[in-house]
């Protein structure tokens, strides 16, 4: 006899009784904690708009492929680093070999595979936006906390980002 596991439908509800509910300096620290992560990329991607006409993602793009070896990484490489979706990592790399910053070419090893490489167009315009970018993130974060802080930001963040998948 086989032996069935309960539906899920049939199982208890989830109820508020067995929540553990947020303390008010938690729910504060919550709601600031969206805020911040939310605002900071768009902040970030404002500046860095305006000064280069790269948006974040296009920058984190190029910043990958400018430290791979010969500036290069397979399209599966590229969205395993990439702060976005295959999907959307597949329109900007077009909107990008569009302007001529990036190119793709084929795998020879591999004739489903394809390679982004960094063109010597998009290397000098990262080059050019990298200060002011870098500048931008030190006036946002690091020029805000104590060498103290920024040890427990990074202890925080390590903490954190293996529960994200």
């Amino acid at each position: 006899m086989v032996s069935h596991l309960p539906s899920p439908l049939s199982a208890a509800p989830y109820t508020a009784a067995m929540t553990s509910w947020l303390t008010e300096a938690e729910q504060q620290t919550w709601r600031t904690f969206l805020a911040v992560v939310q605002r900071f990329p768009e902040e970030l991607n404002r500046r860095l708009e305006e000064r280069s006409g790269l948006a974040l993602t296009d920058y984190e793009i190029l910043v990958l492929l400018s430290e791979a070896t010969d500036r290069r990484l397979r399209m599966s490489e590229l969205a395993e680093g990439a702060i976005v979706s295959r999907s959307r990592l597949t329109y900007r790399v077009d909107k990008l070999v569009d302007r001529g910053l990036i190119s793709r070419e084929a795998c020879i090893d591999d004739g489903r595979g394809m390679w982004a490489v960094l063109t010597d167009d998009g290397f000098h315009l990262l080059e050019a936006a990298a200060p002011g970018h870098v500048d931008d993130v030190r006036e946002l974060v690091f020029d805000q906390l104590g060498s103290d802080q920024v040890d427990q930001l990074s202890a925080i963040v390590a903490r954190l980002e293996p529960r994200l998948s």
